[in-house]
Order: structure tokens, then C-alpha cells, then sequence
């Protein structure tokens, strides 16, 4: 590197400089220095304040050029460059130059980036959201052996025995955000698996998924991913423990559901006269019924008079909007791309996810027991 950095600098006095900029911060991530003193060598080298910031931790370090730490109020950085971890966005460094950014800054605090983001890797550990698909594939494996199920979990930061709920996320948000507002207190491990996000979590709020997300909510995989297939729009969000019985219907062989009369019948039926029945069992009312559809429930009334011939169902009984309601369940599920795609609890762990999941283990146990020697 020194003798190309000395034919570089005949070239280009720039070249040189960024030559110079990449060995000095390779020279620091060998002697495994820690924030602070990234910090504090940087703004040493750029002459100015450079800073450090992890999102997680709420840690912001500064120093000034002269290697004291920067106690005066932040101006505007001149230049910022995100933090990231597999990729995640953990944190930022800048640098707050009076004046234009120089020739070199992006490339200092690109190489700032990465050595910040190997030293929270290294002495973290690492408090990225998103996880090692396959160790939180053999977490989630109804036929992984408990022992490598435990060492995965602890792998990714849980404590052995600690009790753990798993969500299975769909959402036009990125997972990591998701994650990070659903369980905004304690240890949360995402990772997308296929169409569906993974959460696992010692605690799930709930009330807090974004908006146009659908989650189940579960004490395993399977609960999860049966909680999810019940979804709707009307309730977007299910925790396995509140269907009760009715998670039961997932148990039913598709074939057999296709069978039944009510389940047939609703195949005559149009989308908008699927979300009159949806409304009106969901309400149980006319009057309820017709709020939801923004129509007068005489409306409402006549169109249930209607699909009530057509089903076979008398529909103002109980037993008649019950009969309904299930064919509509059962229909929802068959129907779901989700459930038939990657069936609830079918997660296996294929050999090449295995032989990922065990690199990983034995690459961090190696790492663990480097740093306990040092």
C-alpha cells in the first residue's frame, strides 16, 4: 500500500490523499480502537469536529480537532454519512466544517462509517433490528433440535428460558421500522422470510403496527403465521390466543372446505356483495351494517334479502349470520396467497439455511472466544 500510495502521489497529489485517508483508518480498525477514539482521530485528521451517533443507544460522541471532546452546541454538519449494519441504519457520522466540505470528507467519513460500524459489531454486541435470516429460520423450525434452537437464540441476544413472542408481519413498511415500533422497550430480532416479516420479540404492543400492516401475533411460528391468515382489513391485527376456536378452521383440509355448501355458495356471490355479508355479520346489525358501507341499512336490508335466497341462509337468525360468518372465514382462507404459499408451522430448515445458521454460530463463537482472550 505504501508503494502504491508513493506512485499514486507522481499521478495525482488527490489520489495520494485518498490512498492516505483509506490506510489511516485501516491502521486504526487493526488496533481495534474504540468510538471515542474514532471520533477523536478523525476530527485530528479532517481539522475540524467530527461526530458519532448510534440511533439505539442515544450516544452521541464529538471531539474537536485538538482532541478534546466538543462540548459547544452542534452547528449544522457540513457532511453526514449513515452508520450500517447488516443492512441497517444504526447511526451517522459528519462532520461540522465551517465553511464547504473538502476534496476529501466523503470518503473520510465513508471510511469513519465502516470502522465505526466494525466496532459496534465487535464490542456491540450489534444492536441491529434485522437478524441472520438462518438463525432466526432455526428459531422459528418446527424440526430444529432444541439445542441449536437455544444456541440461535441466544446467538441473537436472548436469554436462555426468557419467554418469546413471535409476530408474522406483511406491511408496506420496512421490517426494521415495524420493529422498532412495535416493541419499543426490550431486544426485538426481525428478519424477512419469503412475503412474510418475522418479529421476535419478548413483547409485542399491538396498537402500535403502522398503518396497511397485517400481523399475527403468537407464542410460535405456527400461531403466528395462523393468526396472520385470519387477518382482514376491518382487523388487521390478531393475536392467536383471542381466536379461540376459531383457529380450529385453519385446521381444515382445503379440500374439505371447498366441499361445503355455504363455502361453494359464496363463489356466486360478488366482491361487493361479499363486504355487505363481511359488514353485516361482522356488526351483527342493519343499522351497523349500513354505517360500515355508507349506505341506509333499507339498502343494506334489501341486498341480505337478496344473497339470503342466493345462499340458501336466512339471514336475520342467528344460526343463519353464524353459518355465514364461518363460510366467510373459510373462504378468507382458502382464498389467502399467504397461508397457501408458506403454510402456517411448514417452516423447515433446508440444508443450505442450516449450513448458513451453523457458519454463523461457529464464526461468532470463534469471535466471542478471540475477545475473551485479549
Amino acid at each position: 500500500m505504501e508503494a502504491l500510495a508513493v506512485r499514486l502521489s507522481q499521478l495525482d497529489s488527490q489520489a495520494e490523499g485518498a490512498i492516505r485517508v483509506v490506510m489511516f483508518y485501516d491502521t486504526l480498525m487493526r488496533r481495534r480502537v474504540d468510538l471515542p477514539a474514532l471520533a477523536r482521530a478523525s476530527a485530528g485528521l479532517a481539522e475540524c469536529v467530527a461526530g458519532i451517533r448510534l440511533h439505539e443507544a442515544g450516544q452521541v460522541t464529538r471531539f474537536a480537532p485538538d482532541g478534546g471532546r466538543a462540548t459547544a452546541p452542534a452547528p449544522p454538519a457540513s457532511t453526514v454519512t449513515p452508520i450500517s449494519l447488516d443492512d441497517e441504519e444504526i447511526g451517522a457520522v459528519w462532520l461540522e466544517r465551517p465553511g464547504p466540505p473538502g476534496p476529501l470528507d466523503e470518503l473520510l467519513l465513508d471510511r469513519l462509517a465502516i470502522a465505526a460500524a466494525s466496532v459496534v459489531e465487535r464490542y456491540g454486541p450489534a444492536r441491529t433490528t434485522m437478524a441472520d435470516p438462518a438463525l432466526v429460520e432455526l428459531v422459528i423450525s418446527q424440526d430444529a433440535e432444541e439445542a441449536a434452537r437455544t444456541r440461535a437464540l441466544r446467538l441473537l441476544g436472548f436469554a436462555p428460558g426468557s419467554p418469546i413472542v413471535v409476530a408474522a408481519v406483511v406491511s408496506p413498511v420496512p421490517l426494521d421500522r415495524v420493529a422498532r415500533l412495535v416493541c419499543a422497550a426490550g431486544l426485538v430480532k426481525a428478519a424477512a422470510l419469503g412475503d412474510v416479516g418475522v418479529l421476535l420479540a419478548a413483547s409485542v404492543d399491538v396498537a402500535r403496527f403502522p398503518a396497511g400492516s397485517r400481523a399475527g401475533v403468537g407464542r410460535s411460528w405456527r400461531e403466528a403465521r395462523t393468526a396472520l391468515r385470519f387477518t382482514t382489513t376491518g382487523e388487521p391485527v390478531i393475536r392467536y390466543d383471542d381466536l379461540g376456536a376459531l383457529a380450529l378452521l385453519a385446521e381444515i383440509p382445503p379440500e374439505t372446505a371447498r366441499a361445503n355448501a355455504d363455502v361453494a355458495a359464496l363463489a356466486l356471490v360478488d366482491s361487493d356483495d361479499l363486504k355487505t355479508l363481511d359488514a353485516y355479520c361482522a356488526t351483527g346489525s342493519l343499522r351497523g351494517a349500513a354505517d360500515v358501507l355508507h349506505l341506509h341499512h333499507s339498502s343494506v336490508a334489501r341486498r341480505l334479502a337478496q344473497l339470503g335466497g342466493v345462499l340458501g341462509v336466512d339471514l336475520t337468525e342467528p344460526g343463519g349470520r353464524t353459518r355465514v360468518k364461518i363460510a366467510l372465514t373459510m373462504r378468507r382462507l382458502l382464498d389467502d396467497e399467504r397461508g397457501r404459499a408458506h403454510p402456517a408451522g411448514q417452516v423447515r430448515v433446508g440444508e443450505v439455511a442450516m449450513r448458513q445458521a451453523s457458519r454463523t454460530m461457529t464464526a461468532r463463537h470463534t469471535s466471542s472466544t478471540a475477545a475473551r482472550t485479549r
